[in-house]
């Protein structure tokens, strides 16, 4: 295979939400209610709802930007490069990045919803998750047919809510909503606790919705010393996704809900094999603990219902086989410092080829797990000859993919706006 025959379908995105994204989409009694940017005293562009203000308008968005500058968050939409905000610039960076399709992860309200578990009234924030979820699914994803894979957030605070968001999410043909990793850190019943969580298991069960866990919700989980330098939470954050898998795994949610998809994201895969060598080695040699998993090994039922995505991993593509190759996506992560733009492909074909992945691998990794898991029909809008990298590329010989500072990518912003 060659580099621009590469099909490329990112199960991991983040969007910075544009400032008027509630206008069309709250009920009229609400209005002025909703949440809004605000700007601090110190010019800082912040998002607020019933008293909680966030940090900035948009965390780690910091695609375009020299990595010197990568320490700091962009504190205005002026600072940032459009496409993390802009769907219309977003399509044209995917196309410069040889990207067909995206799936997009909140940013204000936390990258599962969470951040609305913390309004007072709770009634109004299921308003806004409805909002929330109309604005990303028509506008967002149905600016550009074909190009995202719709993301929900849900109502977590109310087991018949979070049931009935996501039947109506379903019938607006939304297939993934974004839940917490480990929500009994937010005070919230574990996924142990089926009598808060069967009903939501049993309807995204029923209507093919996958239950999306992102890095991140989880991390108060890991107890660092209280002088160990922030690191110590960026590289382990994907153990927190070990946490939740051994919830789920163990719990009863996998063996009472053979149809429960999860997807493990931003979490990487070179955790997933000795994840799994454990729990199969616990199962044979701990049997006084009467565990029944209906004949299969623990291994057999994590792969029946995940999948993981990775950024680059090449000791989990090394491993691929052993993690189940049905099992594995790719992720782009734009528009955070982990992310690939502009060279994806060529960072991703490297690792691959570097691994010795066959073609019919490779197109496992890059697509077809992932249109599979989430029910995503790529070639829809587009051919599968214009849906290549190279074919998408040579639709962006306009993008300009300059690296600025933040302050040149404010003047540039400012000069647009005349």
């Amino acid at each position: 295979m060659k580099l621009d025959d590469l099909i490329l379908v990112s199960i991991d995105d983040h969007v910075i939400e544009p400032a008027d994204m509630f206008e069309h989409h709250m009920p009229a009694k609400y209005a002025g209610r909703a949440p809004r940017v605000v700007v601090s005293d110190a010019g800082v562009e912040q998002w607020e709802f019933q008293g909680n203000v966030t940090g900035t308008i948009a965390l780690n968005a910091v695609v375009g930007w020299p990595k010197e500058d990568w320490g700091f968050d962009p504190v205005t939409f002026a600072e940032m490069r459009p496409g993390a905000y802009d769907v219309k610039e977003r399509v044209r960076d995917m196309n410069a990045n040889g990207v067909l399709a995206s799936m997009c992860f909140p940013t204000f309200i936390g990258f599962n919803g969470g951040g609305l578990h913390n309004a007072p009234d709770k009634d109004l924030a299921t308003v806004v998750v409805r909002a929330y979820n109309d604005w990303h699914i028509d506008e967002w994803a149905a600016a550009y047919p074909g190009r995202f894979i719709p993301l929900a957030v849900a109502p977590v605070w109310d087991p018949r809510a979070m049931v009935a968001e996501m039947r109506r999410v379903a019938a607006k043909g939304c297939r993934a909503v974004t839940m917490p990793e480990l929500p009994h850190v937010m005070g919230l019943p574990s996924y142990h606790d089926l009598d808060y969580w069967h009903p939501f298991f049993d309807a995204v069960s029923e209507l093919g919705v996958v239950m999306c866990l992102h890095i991140g919700q989880g991390l108060s989980a890991i107890s660092s010393a209280p002088d160990a330098p922030v690191d110590n939470l960026i590289v382990l954050a994907n153990q927190v996704s070990v946490l939740a898998a051994q919830d789920l795994v163990w719990g009863p949610a996998l063996r009472r809900y053979p149809d429960l998809k999860i997807a493990w994201s931003e979490a990487g895969i070179a955790w997933i094999p000795g994840f799994l060598d454990r729990c199969d080695r616990h199962l044979r040699n701990q049997q006084w603990l009467g565990h029944d998993f209906g004949g299969k090994l623990p291994s057999e039922v994590f792969r029946e219902h995940s999948l993981a995505c990775f950024v680059t991993d090449p000791s989990g593509l090394l491993l691929r086989h052993r993690i189940g190759i049905d099992s594995i996506a790719w992720e782009c992560d734009y528009p955070h410092s982990d992310g690939l733009w502009p060279d994806a492909p060529e960072v991703v074909f490297d690792e691959l080829r570097t691994a010795g992945c066959s073609d019919a691998e490779m197109h496992q990794i890059t697509w077809q797990n992932t249109c599979r898991f989430f029910d995503y029909e790529p070639f829809q809008h587009k051919a599968q000859a214009d849906s290549t990298v190279g074919a998408l590329r040579a639709l962006s010989a306009d993008v300009d993919t300059t690296t600025r500072t933040r302050q040149q990518w404010r003047e540039l912003y400012l000069a647009d706006a005349g």
